[in-house]
């Protein structure tokens, strides 16, 4: 496919009107995506509804506006789960990706003994990094990393050796936010439960792109976040399996987490409410519903489509620039649509500035992953991301620009 059939494909892919739906876009050109998306209408209008119609307390009164605040909100939990192939008692709602692994990690880490090795990788984003550091070092357990192979991808072999029967704990990204490589998350699962090990799967940059099943990957836990899915800031998901969940004591006590409570002691309420403690984030998970039905009804499998369209057209166009090096997989094979690289010469916030000038936003730094980027011997890194949204013209721009500071810095 040349690229004049890419660009007629991935612009054709949808009949939507994006630019109604997110009126932002008619202001900037927007490929930052894998810090956050942006939010479609309906979205908005499910949050302001609560806030101005049924504003109530969930799991408290009797009247009809908490009634519905209550039904909306369980309504919530199981079209998250159904989105995912969970169990509606199987979600539970956090602040995002960070809590929830923070979460696991304070939870599981009371399991670990001295000696006990948890297994990351090198690709780990600093939320699925920094608490099992912390949580290795208070316990005197011993952290392992799983290293790339040459074309960006998780060395397997590798991970074959490293995780073994010491090992209690692996948590892996799904899709690396810089690299874009896919991991293969159900072999690391089946070497992970071989040797009795839990696996974490990090899916806050996966769940936006791919049709996830947590039955079929068979992960113990699964966490992401609403905002990476056209969702409100605030709130996400940790999912896990309900043995392991009803076996884990809450973490968080108060007020909507309890059965009964005396002078001396207290019983917890069920699943998901035991991991709930105090006032949900009601707006908040009102908002991922709303996303993930808007999501739903577009097609995770358009979405895929389109996006791998998109990265395609991306990556031959950056192959044009002298002095571009793409970090991470060079082609569409085992990759999302996030696409990282550097300019010689150029500092990465250098060259998002002057893409800022010219009104198209990237990232640019560590993202949030500087073990990955010393691993690579590089500073930080400049990085666009698309979502269903974006379409060639977006990426056009941006490489007219980059030409811009090829010729500056050359």
């Amino acid at each position: 496919m040349n690229n004049n059939q890419q660009k007629k494909e991935s612009e054709n892919c949808f009949k939507i009107d994006f630019h109604e739906e997110f009126p932002i876009l008619k202001s900037i050109t927007y490929l930052d995506n894998s810090s956050t998306t942006q939010k479609p209408q309906v979205v908005l209008e499910a949050m302001n509804e609560y806030y101005t119609k049924y504003c109530a307390n969930v799991h408290r009164g009797l009247y009809p506006q908490a009634e519905q605040a209550t039904q909306v909100f369980e309504e919530a939990h199981q079209t998250v789960a159904q989105f995912i192939g969970a169990e509606a008692d199987e979600i539970i709602f956090t602040s995002g990706t960070t809590e929830s692994i923070n979460l696991l990690a304070q939870l599981l880490g009371k399991t670990l003994q001295p000696g006990d090795e948890i297994v990351l990788s090198i690709m780990e984003h600093h939320s699925n990094l920094v608490p099992w550091q912390q949580i290795a070092k208070e316990k005197k357990a011993q952290l392992k990393y799983i290293n790339l192979t040459k074309d960006y991808h998780l060395d397997l072999n590798e991970a074959k050796k490293i995780i073994s029967k010491k090992t209690k704990i692996v948590s892996i990204t799904h899709m690396s936010n810089v690299l874009g490589t896919i991991n293969p998350v159900k072999e690391l699962t089946a070497m992970a439960h071989k040797v009795g090990a839990l696996i974490i799967i990090d899916a806050a940059q996966s769940t936006p792109h791919l049709k996830l099943n947590v039955k079929e990957l068979s992960c113990d836990f699964l966490a992401f976040s609403g905002h990476k899915l056209c969702g409100p800031t605030g709130i996400g998901v940790l999912y896990g399996k309900k043995r392991l969940l009803q076996d884990l004591e809450p973490s968080k006590l108060g007020g909507g987490m309890i059965k009964e409570v005396t002078l001396q002691n207290s019983t917890w309420a069920g699943l998901p409410a035991k991991f709930e403690a105090g006032t949900p984030n009601i707006a908040g998970a009102l908002g991922l519903a709303a996303a993930i039905k808007y999501l739903q009804k577009i097609g995770l499998k358009n979405i895929e489509k389109q996006e791998l369209s998109l990265t395609k057209y991306a990556l031959d166009k950056l192959k044009t620039i002298s002095g571009l090096k793409i970090i991470g997989p060079p082609n569409n094979k085992g990759r999302g649509a996030v696409i990282s690289f550097t300019i010689k010469n150029a500092h990465p916030h250098d060259v998002a500035e002057i893409l800022a000038r010219e009104n198209i936003a990237i990232r640019a730094g560590h993202h949030c992953a500087m073990p990955l980027h010393t691993s690579l011997n590089i500073e930080g890194t400049s990085r666009m991301s698309f979502y269903f949204y974006n379409t060639t013209k977006n990426i056009d721009a941006a490489i007219k620009a980059l030409h811009k500071v090829n010729r500056i810095f050359q």
